[in-house]
């Protein structure tokens, strides 16, 4: 089951007390203080694991206690620390902490606590409560049989939105039915479900291309987008923030009579809704501004005429947008549809470390 945002409740462990004992020996007097420091409470760490690929595992536990420090003890004993506890997420899981609405009516403020996109990545969003202080740490000169101690500190708590982004370089998008599934399945070991009806593919799917001298690149294949997808419609708002990570988009348009549909007015929809999506990368880039090839796919069922694979093409020629026909049924067009992704991806990654290096 794929899960990509979970609300989850984080609590560190309190600090242990500290202990008031005096030393009691026979032949010894006046021992003197000997109360322990109370152990540190645990502390709650979320960490980025590359084995994997969904926040299921926190889709029914949503809360996380860690272990108290146990109290001191008396002969300057302290106590027990609580153990830390670590949750483990996939990589490209993004942490928001949760903020109550200030008021009736206004939406819960998110704020961004860490963005996990390497493996190993850990981030602490609890920090366990210290220990108080045994009477032993209070003596002194003027007090030399302190009879306090100071109690543990609360551990800190936290509501927590987990949000998983594909880390991917290459996205499809498109209409349902596109063929984006096939596409996918096609060009990497991916094995999506594919169906002759609309919304087959209901979470994103992704797949590893292998090309010749050892280039490779990872694609995402998006459950298909509809008109007002920016704003959620058919989940839209969540399908589309898979696609903030990626380098470079392809379109992939029905261009078959079959569909029923104008593979111009298609492209045009769907590059509105990236246009209008408000989500942005690492860089602050928008899906809008990523470079886009156009697959006009299923041209193995075009009819004599080709008059709608040509209406495409001119209107991505005004655009200055490279288009491939392919068919991703029969695999007609595929390989220098690859080259073009290869190509693009290959540029994107060197404006993005020349940007760096500035």
């Amino acid at each position: 089951m794929f899960v990509d945002e979970v609300d989850i409740h984080v609590a560190a462990g309190h600090g242990g007390r500290g202990c008031v004992s005096f030393r009691r020996e026979k032949f010894v007097p006046r021992g003197g203080p000997n109360g322990g420091d109370g152990g540190h409470g645990g502390s709650i760490y979320i960490a980025a694991d590359p084995n994997l690929n969904t926040l299921v595992n926190y889709r029914f536990q949503r809360l996380f206690e860690a272990p108290r420090g146990a109290h001191g003890e008396g002969s300057n004993r302290t106590g027990r620390t609580g153990g830390d506890i670590e949750l483990k997420v996939p990589v490209g899981t993004v942490v928001y902490e949760r903020i109550p609405p200030a008021g009736d009516g206004e939406p819960e403020e998110l704020i961004q606590i860490a963005d996990l996109t390497a493996a190993g990545e850990r981030v602490e969003v609890a920090k366990g409560g210290l220990g108080g202080g045994g009477n032993a740490r209070f003596a002194s000169a003027t007090n030399r049989a302190p009879r306090h101690a100071q109690p543990g500190l609360p551990g800190e708590e936290r509501d927590l939105r987990l949000h998983l982004k594909l880390l991917a370089d290459v996205g499809l998008v498109g209409f349902p039915n596109a063929g984006k599934s096939t596409l996918i399945s096609r060009i990497s070991a991916a094995k999506p479900k594919i169906a002759d009806y609309p919304f087959t593919t209901l979470t994103p799917n992704l797949g590893v291309v292998g090309l010749s001298d050892d280039r490779s690149f990872v694609v995402a294949d998006v459950p298909g987008l509809i008109e007002g997808a920016h704003e959620g419609h058919g989940l839209g708002h969540r399908f589309l923030s898979h696609l903030e990570r990626t380098k470079v988009l392809v379109h992939v348009v029905d261009v078959s009579p079959a569909s029923g549909r104008d593979p111009v007015e298609d492209f045009t929809i769907i590059a509105r809704e990236l246009d209008l999506f408000p989500g942005r990368d690492a860089t602050g880039e928008r899906l809008a501004d990523k470079p886009v090839i156009v697959a006009a796919n299923k041209i193995d069922v075009l009819d004599d005429s080709q008059d709608r694979l040509r209406a495409l093409e001119e209107h991505l020629q005004s655009l200055a947008i490279p288009l491939y026909p392919v068919s991703a049924a029969t695999g007609a067009g595929l390989a220098p549809l690859l080259e073009a992704m290869w190509r693009q991806l290959a540029s994107a990654r060197e404006r993005s470390e020349h940007e760096h290096a500035e």
